[in-house]
């Protein structure tokens, strides 16, 4: 199979611009080698506008529509799959801080079960409820800072105020372990390793490479579903992320019969179908693939950011629902995934309450010792 992925939204480390809340990856999938077969229907297509390519924010609405026939030919004739990936910038600042505050291997006031089961997820939203944007933009600069003194500086400050805000949430053991959790940070900043060493290796971190993770574990569900092989895994070229997107695929390759083992109830990691082949960044000018990737991003992104879309334009939506895969990284995602996982959990047998009580004086008495006062 040929993959071509593009994304829209691009603000590389500045997680806080008000026009682009959103980083999106597109993936378009297909059998066939578009960048062969589709070109000189793409090239009738650039003659009846007078083009060069096709860019579909500069086309817009009316011109897109006029070609929507067309579009759906393509689809139809090259069995077109659509996946689409959204990260909300911001909720990204804040399960970065979450991750490298939160893990229980790095910070010894926490249990284990608030970090390595889906406990996790409720203690990230009550943080969540914690932090205003103002205080987000100071945690953000502090992890992708290569000033170590400086970012242990913004470090304790941002955790200084969440204790200060601490109060404000219903249930005390929330409060509590939220409390134990930031004041052993506060004592003890440099063991954290909150910020980056590097600019290069704030990339690792940025948005882009979230997203781009999600992008090859669906290439990767593509393959395992149609017991195809990636004969191409085309991105667009760009210079500031593509060294990075090559890492974290040449990683996933390598790694592909490595077990990725979560704690109990958290998803497990199959890397077994990732893709053989290295990604080939190639300039959007030189690829039909990308060109129409191009194109169905900005008809999707338009659909969910609730703006004015062609009505024409929804036959390409609506042929995609049903076999286009849709991810989302944000806080309500997340609320919408696990509040649902928590819901459906039976109740408790007594013997499951008491082996539970059990964890927890174990964990406790494991804890302690390291929480400040």
């Amino acid at each position: 199979m040929y993959f071509y992925v593009d994304e829209s939204g691009h603000t590389g480390l500045n997680l806080f611009d008000d026009t682009q809340p959103y980083l999106f990856y597109g993936v378009l999938s297909s059998r066939t080698n578009l960048d062969v077969l589709a070109d000189t229907h793409l090239l009738k297509l650039r003659s009846r506008f007078g083009v060069e390519r096709l860019h579909a924010a500069e086309l817009g609405n009316n011109r897109l529509a006029e070609i929507h026939k067309d579009l759906t030919f393509l689809k139809k004739k090259f069995d077109l799959r659509f996946d689409f990936y959204c990260i909300a910038k911001a909720d990204h600042a804040l399960i970065s801080f979450f991750d490298q505050t939160f893990d229980q291997g790095l910070n010894p006031a926490l249990p284990w079960t608030a970090y390595w089961t889906p406990l996790r997820y409720v203690l990230l939203i009550k943080l969540a409820y914690l932090f205003d944007e103002e205080l987000l933009k100071k945690a953000w600069e502090a992890r992708i800072t290569t000033n170590s003194s400086r970012a242990e500086k913004l470090l304790i400050e941002v955790c200084g105020a969440i204790v200060d805000r601490v109060g404000a949430l219903p249930d005390a053991r929330s409060r509590e372990l939220i409390t134990d959790g930031l004041k052993w940070v506060i004592n003890n900043p440099s063991q954290i390793g909150y910020n980056v060493d590097t600019k290069k290796d704030s990339l690792q971190i940025s948005p882009n490479l979230i997203g781009f993770q999600s992008v090859m574990h669906g290439i990767a569900s593509r393959l395992k579903k149609t017991k195809a092989k990636a004969a191409a895994v085309i991105v667009d070229r760009q210079s500031q992320f593509n060294a990075a997107q090559e890492f974290v695929a040449d990683f996933y390759q390598k790694a592909r019969h490595v077990p990725w083992v979560n704690g109990p109830g958290l998803p497990f990691m199959d890397l077994k179908h990732m893709p053989t082949v290295p990604i080939t960044c190639t300039p959007g000018t030189d690829s039909a693939g990308l060109e129409l990737v191009d194109i169905y991003i900005w008809v999707f992104k338009r659909h969910f950011e609730g703006k004015e879309l062609a009505p024409e334009l929804y036959e390409l939506i609506r042929g995609q629902l049903h076999r286009g895969m849709y991810d989302e990284v944000s806080i309500n995602a997340l609320m919408k995934r696990w509040g649902k996982w928590f819901e459906e959990l039976p109740e408790p047998t007594e013997e499951h309450v008491e082996k539970a009580k059990e964890l927890l004086e174990l964990q406790e008495s494991r804890r302690k010792p390291h929480v400040i006062k």
